[in-house]
C-alpha cells in the first residue's frame, strides 16, 4: 500500500514512473472520472472507480484483493488536492481507507511525497520520494477504526516528513 500527498492531478503520474516497469501501480480514482473516452485511459493506467463522501466496500474490497495478489495499490490519504482554483466538495483532510486496506490485507503501509506536480507549466523541478514502511505491526487485529485512525496519524506524519526534505 502506498500512500502519498496530493497535490495535482498529475501526481499519479511521476509517483509510479521511478518503479516501473518493475512494478505498476493500481490507483482508486474517484467515480466522477469515469467517463468516454477518459475511462479507456484510467483503466489502461491501472484504476478503479471509488465513489468518495460513501463507505464505498467494492472499492476497499479490490483494493485489499489487489493488494493481497502482490500488487501496489496506491492512494491518496487525504482524499482530494490539497489547493484549487474552485470551490471543493470534499476538502484535503486525512482519511483512513489507506491504513485500513494495509491493515486488512496484511501489507506494509509505505509513505510517499511528491514535489512540484503544481508548477509543471513554468517548468519547476519535480521530487519524489518514498519512504520506509510505517511500523503498523502493533495495530493488527482488535478494533479496526481505532487500529486504522492511528496508522493513519503516523502515515500523515511520515508524509509530512517526506514533503518537508523535498
Amino acid at each position: 500500500m502506498l500512500a502519498c500527498n496530493h497535490v495535482s492531478s498529475f501526481d499519479p503520474w511521476p509517483l509510479g514512473l521511478p518503479i516501473w516497469p518493475r512494478r505498476f501501480l493500481r490507483f482508486m480514482a474517484k467515480s466522477e472520472l469515469y467517463w468516454f473516452p477518459l475511462t479507456l485511459i484510467l483503466n489502461g493506467a491501472g484504476a478503479f472507480p471509488v465513489r468518495r463522501g460513501q463507505a464505498d466496500a467494492e472499492a476497499i474490497d479490490t483494493a485489499v484483493r489487489l493488494a493481497r495478489e502482490g500488487n501496489v495499490v496506491a492512494m491518496f490519504p487525504e482524499g482530494t488536492r490539497r489547493r484549487k482554483g474552485l470551490v471543493k466538495r470534499f476538502e484535503a483532510r486525512p482519511r483512513s481507507g489507506a491504513a485500513r486496506i494495509a491493515l486488512e490485507a496484511g501489507v506494509p503501509l509505505v509513505p510517499a511525497a511528491v514535489a512540484g506536480t503544481d508548477r509543471l507549466l513554468r517548468l519547476g523541478p519535480l521530487r519524489v520520494v518514498y519512504g520506509a514502511p510505517v511500523d503498523i505491526d502493533d495495530l493488527r487485529g482488535g478494533d479496526v477504526r481505532e487500529n486504522a485512525l492511528e496508522a493513519t496519524n503516523r502515515l500523515m506524519a511520515r508524509i509530512e516528513e517526506l514533503e518537508a526534505s523535498l
